[in-house]
């Protein structure tokens, strides 16, 4: 855990959040800015800085992220119109929050390109 990390707190228990889906490997919880009208984060509980910072050691939390996902979509309502999967890296990327998390982002229709 890193000490100055919002989302490490978070996966504490330490900051309470409206969890949507939990286990022993991640959490997941809406947004506090959201930019769709289904907005959730899902962090894995072991910090990692952003995706260049996993090693071959994260793989299985990894694989684990990406797997769960769809089980979380659907829990929002989400799997039968879809939904938009996002990974901001760094600060060009425009990762705000230095924990590697994937926004669900749903309930409306995306356009593109995003940004």
């Amino acid at each position: 855990m890193q000490q100055d990390c919002i989302f490490c707190k978070i996966a504490a228990n330490d900051i309470p959040v409206n969890v949507i889906y939990e286990d022993e490997y991640l959490i997941a919880f809406p947004d506090i800015n959201p930019v769709a009208p289904i907005h959730l984060l899902v962090i894995p509980k072991k910090h990692i800085a952003n995706i260049l910072e996993a090693t071959p050691e994260d793989t299985t939390l990894l694989g684990r992220l990406m797997a769960t996902i769809p089980k979380i979509a659907a829990i929002a309502g989400l799997t039968e119109d879809g939904f938009r999967t996002v990974i901001n890296t760094k600060d060009n990327g425009g990762q705000t929050v230095h924990h590697l998390h994937f926004h669900i982002l749903g309930g409306r229709f995306m356009t593109w390109p995003p940004g």
